[in-house]
């Protein structure tokens, strides 16, 4: 979860995080290898050096890379993901949230269920589908998108600061940096939120997509893990991480705190088999589109009109 400002409102850092982060995934850059030079990420995503630092610096603070002098930006950590599979297939491939989007968009009817902690990753992937619809690439005839958020009014468990300062009133200044934090993320999300149901709504407005239906709730529930839904089709289900890390705040305090990283998820890839409806991938599917479905309607918030756009 990232919401440093750099140039541009932000939005400048976060192409570049977001870039960066899914090289990480997709092994662009492997375990050990070196980042290139800050001027040269800098000359190929056309930022400044100030942007480029700032985004190493949250890298390094999510625990993925390190910095030493003279020998540049070193990878330390990689995102860990695995597929399901039976124990007679060969060892899995990477599963990410990008070619499942993709998959999605490539269907004449575009269906994805989502419960997730923010939508951070998923805004990204959403834009880049959309500017695929731009280039002519895919044709969509409808798109149908629900997502699940945690309330606006919940306290969460993350992200909150490590330790309580030292001294008189610790703990009301950590409660104060508690608040920050939650505000922070809550910042994130709503700036996500809006973008994703942006980059679907003007689709419609362009006349390129006939149909959308984008809708946000919200349950009473802390999320432990994400999950992904192509109704009837495939699940990507991945657990929350907690770690240790140091949250760089819009004033530049540094808070050393404990937060979760949806980069770091173990995403396991269920397939919902037509022919086998007891297989493995099928039931798992069936009860997570059904988990998700009683909590749509049974546990989530009366929508509000700006959380819903139908066309």
């Amino acid at each position: 979860m990232s919401a440093e400002r750099g140039e541009g409102g932000g939005k400048e850092f976060e192409r570049v995080l977001e870039a960066l982060r899914e090289q990480l995934a997709d092994g662009t850059y492997g375990l050990h290898a070196t980042l290139p030079a800050q001027r040269e990420l800098a000359g190929e995503f056309g930022v400044s050096r100030d942007t480029v630092q700032r985004v190493l610096g949250e890298l390094k603070s999510e625990g993925w890379v390190e910095s030493r002098q003279g020998s540049g930006t070193r990878v330390i950590k990689l995102p860990i993901h695995a597929a399901v599979r039976p124990k007679t297939e060969p060892a899995p491939v990477r599963v990410s949230l990008g070619p499942f989007v993709a998959r999605a968009f490539d269907r004449p009817d575009v269906r994805l269920d989502v419960f997730t902690l923010t939508s951070e990753s998923l805004d990204a992937h959403i834009r880049l589908q959309a500017e695929r619809i731009r280039a002519g690439e895919i044709e969509p005839a409808g798109i149908t998108v629900r997502m699940l958020l945690p309330s606006e009014g919940l306290e969460l468990p993350y992200p909150r600061p490590r330790t309580a300062p030292d001294g008189p009133g610790g703990e009301d200044s950590a409660q104060r940096l508690r608040e920050r934090l939650q505000l922070r993320f809550r910042d994130i999300t709503e700036r996500h939120t809006a973008s994703l149901v942006a980059a679907l709504r003007d689709l419609r407005t362009e006349g390129l997509v006939p149909s959308v239906d984008v809708e946000v709730r919200h349950v009473p529930l802390v999320p432990t893990f994400k999950l992904y839904l192509r109704p009837e089709a495939e699940a990507l289900h991945g657990p929350y991480e907690v770690v240790e890390r140091t949250i760089l705040l819009d004033d530049g305090t540094e808070v050393a705190a404990l937060d979760v990283l949806g980069l770091g998820s173990v995403l396991t890839r269920h397939v919902y088999d037509e022919g086998d409806a007891g297989s493995a991938g099928s039931l798992f599917v069936q009860s997570m589109q059904a988990w998700f479905d009683s909590c749509w309607k049974l546990l989530a918030d009366p929508v509000r009109p700006a959380n819903v756009h139908r066309e």
